[in-house]
């Protein structure tokens, strides 16, 4: 038997361990300290939540503790093999699979209380959901079904592997879409009332299923380049779907832990937003992205001279630099080429040259996808640098070296205002000395844009795999 002071203590702990947590996953430095508190915070609430059943149900939970376990079994080994097996550059696809598992398991809770509400203990003395409840219910489900669909459509686009429309980069665009939005949304709120004042099976499945439409509808608008703001969105419904399962089941551990999850996340969202220049509340809304009248293709079809040299070119340049500054992009995690460069960045200090690394806020697929890539390649924090640390540094750089960045070094964010990203703050590369860009080809980022960057007369493009190209220069550096 655990008694119910214990329980609120244990909870009590558990909080504070995944508030640590969160605190020590805001810097790199202390990202493993705050892993540590989490998965300890989340033993603690799971082993404490498996006695309060056992003291409250007794033997027979014996049964229903087993099924759990072994769901527990089975899902843990899952999540293990894929956490281990995934390539870095899938990381923002296993972020949003994982979002769209906790919509569809706040879904499913969802539809079981409404099936069985005495089993959970929350009916009234005539055997009906309590007003309040029916609430949460309809909150929970909606939410969750939003945050599964949504976080479908975001793996699609984040994967990139697949040809179905809805998974496209592009933004899917279509005249009335807000106002269907609107009008959907509405009718949401109407069949949760409905729900509220009748508990019927009815207006709670419609919902539901409302929800997954409307999920899918207010992430099929939004382009490539705001997927990272798309990630962090989910991950902030995600939680207010968990938490608003734990008030259904009156479970504080539930109700703390996704407060936290959605609180965290629209945070980062908002700063994600600053750093695209979008607003927040139309990422909410699902508002925002390219538009339909200023998406372009790359370079609308006109070929455009650039200048191109080769990895011996580009590491005279690098080692007759005093200060070279780093920008990493998507295509330096897709050619897994993070090793090579430490081994170069090495090598260039022991020459004498500085070197530091620029972080966009938004480079990657995901929050702190590049900080992740550097950190699993052991490339010292002291040399890794944010936007806004490291902007004022670039006009008196020698040489920039982009590898694999496109989008966030653009320089049409500042020139042209008729541009998709105008107004987005960018790492502003343009600025240096001297500017080395390698790409695989002259293709558009994901924002589907042409870089002026690539066209200017202090910049060399070198052609290739990142990973490939920087092990010719650590040769010839």
């Amino acid at each position: 038997m655990i008694s119910l002071d214990l329980v609120v203590l244990l909870y009590l702990v558990a909080s504070i361990c995944f508030i640590q947590s969160l605190k020590g996953l805001s810097h790199p430095t202390t990202s493993i300290r705050g892993n540590t508190f989490g998965m300890t915070g989340m033993a603690i609430a799971v082993f404490t939540t498996a006695a309060l059943i056992w003291s409250q149900v007794g033997e027979g939970a014996v049964s229903g503790l087993g099924w759990v376990v072994l769901g527990l079994l089975i899902g843990g080994t899952i999540g293990t093999l894929m956490a281990k097996r995934v390539e870095m550059t899938k990381m923002p696809e296993l972020v949003a699979f994982m979002h769209s598992m906790i919509g569809l398991a706040a879904v499913a809770i969802a539809i079981a209380i409404v099936a069985e509400p005495s089993a959970f203990g929350i009916v009234d003395a005539q055997g009906a959901i309590p007003v309040g409840n029916r609430i949460e219910l309809f909150l929970g489900s909606a939410i969750g079904a939003i945050t599964f669909s949504g976080s479908v459509i975001a793996f699609g686009k984040l994967s990139g592997r697949y040809k179905f429309r809805l998974f496209q980069g592009a933004p899917i665009l279509f005249p009335g879409q807000h106002y269907l939005n609107l009008v959907l949304g509405i009718v949401l709120v109407a069949l949760g009332v409905w729900f509220g004042i009748s508990q019927e099976w009815t207006p709670f499945v419609l919902l539901t299923l409302l929800a997954f439409v409307l999920g899918l509808l207010i992430i099929i608008p939004i382009g490539g380049a705001d997927m990272p703001v798309v990630v962090s969105m989910l991950n902030s419904y995600s939680g207010w779907a968990a938490a608003g399962i734990g008030f259904s089941l009156n479970n504080s551990m539930l109700i703390v832990a996704g407060s936290l999850v959605g609180s965290s996340g629209a945070i980062l969202s908002y700063i994600m937003c600053k750093a695209m220049n979008r607003s927040f509340f139309n990422v909410i809304l699902g508002g925002f992205g390219n538009s339909g009248s200023s998406a372009a293709a790359a370079g609308d079809g006109q070929q455009r001279n650039v200048k191109s040299g080769s990895p011996d070119d580009a590491a005279f340049l690098l080692s007759n630099a005093e200060t070279v500054i780093i920008v990493p992009g998507y295509g330096l995690a897709v050619a897994r080429a993070q090793h090579a460069l430490k081994e170069l960045t090495e090598k260039l200090t022991e020459q004498g040259v500085e070197v530091k690394y620029a972080i966009h806020p938004v480079a990657g697929r995901m929050p702190g996808h590049m900080n992740v890539l550097l950190a699993e390649a052991e490339v010292s924090y002291e040399q890794v640098f944010e936007m806004d640390e490291i902007n004022g540094e670039f006009s008196q750089a020698d040489v920039v070296l982009v590898l694999g960045a496109n989008d966030v070094v653009n320089p049409s964010a500042k020139t042209d205002p008729n541009s998709p990203i105008a107004g987005m703050p960018i790492l502003e590369a343009y600025k240096a000395r001297s500017i080395i860009v390698n790409k695989r080809s002259m293709a558009s980022g994901y924002a589907g844009l042409d870089n002026e960057l690539f066209y200017m007369d202090k910049t060399m493009m070198v052609f290739g795999d990142a990973k490939k190209v920087i092990e010719d220069m650590l040769k010839a550096a």
